[in-house]
């Protein structure tokens, strides 16, 4: 794994580095320049390959499919959490449809969830959600 500072080298070596990497710098922002509610912000260790000994053990400890990458439970302004699920920036990053199904069931729960292709959107999702975007309202005080 690069460091967060070699983000824009492996960028340009790579082209699109893994999900995973994306997700490393992620965590590496959090917890260095991350808001300190953001420190909250775990990930969820659903993917990655596995021996087959390894995943029965897994679905015996209940791990599901889907299930999105990254929990951040704080509540904020009406939504009890926040869930993401991280993608790489190449072009055919897509969620699956177990991810698309969780992801619509945790919204309807009153939970925020996002698809994020790379660090940055990831990054600007959980800085919006901690902190949106104050709107003005003429006609309301």
């Amino acid at each position: 794994m690069l460091d967060l500072s070699d983000l824009t080298y492996a960028r340009a070596q790579s082209g699109f580095p893994t999900e995973a990497q994306e997700q490393a710098w992620l965590m590496q922002w959090v917890k260095r320049n991350g808001p300190p509610e953001a420190q909250r912000l775990f990930h969820v260790p659903n993917g990655g390959g596995r021996s087959k000994l390894q995943g029965a053990t897994m679905k015996l400890l209940g791990v599901q499919p889907g299930v999105p990458d990254l929990f951040l439970p704080v509540p904020r302004f009406g939504c009890h959490g926040l869930w993401i699920e991280m993608k790489s920036l190449a072009p055919t990053a897509a969620p699956s449809t177990a991810q698309k199904e969780w992801l619509a069931y945790l919204g309807a729960q009153g939970y925020k969830t996002a698809v994020c292709a790379g660090f940055e959107a990831a990054r600007d999702v959980i800085l919006d959600y901690l902190n949106p975007p104050i709107t003005y309202s003429p006609g309301i005080i």
